[in-house]
């Protein structure tokens, strides 16, 4: 039994499925509105929680808040499960399947066999969407494939259950109930948007938002002192990895931002907003620049390698940029 879900790739895993999930259900909303309703964009250093060893490095909220934020603002009902034994977690599964329900899976991507072996790490944080089931193999659509793939009853229940950490703990869930009228995007974008610059702009702890990106500077400028050469180098690969290769969003959640903004120019009836798409596609450059040239200093490609101070001083530059963003986003969004 297979559902009749239509599969479209994507630039990133959640707000992919969030896209294809509301699709399915009558909604066809873009990925960017997607990341942009679930107001998406955001910064963490959390050196208090450590991945491989290093501060975790994000450039988007927790895991599944992306898709809960478009069901609250589009007024679908959803629900969530997590599970402590596998198979009633499998078996959970394949009742909704039976009942003609896609369903969102959170997966860890080191033992997922369609993976590229280069792109296989300890990562706890993927989604995929499960819409089908023949036997005992699963279909899914992965919004990072061209395809739908498919997994045996083993390889899903693993992938469900990877370890280390942020396990996913079989993770899965579905829209319970569609929205009942035509959701207003005017208001879910409002509401969205001011939510997006709260996160960036007034968490009162160091390590979020733009005081994150400005906590990250100061703690690399002394790396080389507090950890050593070698060390040094490990941490920042794990953030051109967290920025580029992972997905955290990075600088390609800039640039989608972007996107979201262009088409909420048309919907607020706001043309300013396409001059914020344009700054948003700036700082998108910035933290590629940024990711550029601190590969350069990890693999000592060149001469004029970047120092770590002048790596640091690029994201003080960003961090000021942002800053600026959206704090006037903030005042143009709370005059409509």
């Amino acid at each position: 039994m297979t559902i009749n879900f239509e599969h479209k790739p994507a630039a990133h895993c959640e707000s992919g499925v969030t896209s294809n999930l509301l699709r399915f259900y009558g909604v066809n909303i873009s990925e960017p509105m997607a990341l942009g309703l679930g107001a998406g964009l955001f910064f963490s250093y959390m050196p208090f929680i450590t991945l491989h060893g290093m501060p975790t490095v994000s450039f988007r909220p927790l895991p599944g808040q992306i898709f809960a934020r478009v069901a609250k603002r589009l007024h679908f009902k959803i629900r969530t499960r997590h599970f402590l034994n596998e198979d009633k977690a499998m078996g959970a599964l394949d009742k909704l399947l039976l009942r003609g329900t896609p369903v969102g899976v959170v997966v860890g991507v080191f033992y997922l066999p369609y993976f590229p072996k280069e792109y296989r790490f300890h990562f706890n944080a993927h989604n995929l969407c499960v819409i089908g089931k023949e036997e005992d193999i699963y279909t899914v659509s992965d919004p990072i494939s061209l395809d739908i793939n498919r997994l045996s009853y083993d390889e899903l229940k693993r992938v469900r259950f990877a370890k280390g950490t942020f396990p996913p703990l079989g993770k899965m869930y579905w829209v319970k109930r569609a929205a009942t009228s035509p959701p207003s995007l005017k208001a879910g974008i409002i509401r969205s948007v001011k939510l997006c610059c709260k996160q960036m702009l007034d968490i009162p702890v160091p390590y979020f938002g733009v005081k994150g990106i400005v906590l990250m500077a100061k703690k690399m400028r002394r790396w080389e002192k507090t950890l050593g050469r070698r060390k040094a180098a490990l941490h920042l690969a794990q953030i051109i990895r967290m920025l580029e290769e992972i997905g955290t969003g990075g600088a390609g959640f800039r640039y989608m931002y972007a996107a979201f903004l262009q088409e909420a120019a048309a919907v607020l009836g706001k043309p300013e907003c396409k001059d914020f798409a344009a700054q948003m596609v700036k700082i998108g450059d910035r933290w590629r620049d940024f990711a550029h040239e601190a590969a350069r200093k990890f693999k000592k490609r060149g001469d004029d390698v970047c120092s770590y101070d002048q790596l640091a001083d690029k994201l003080v530059a960003i961090a000021n940029e942002e800053k600026r963003f959206f704090t006037s986003l903030r005042k143009l969004i709370r005059k409509i």
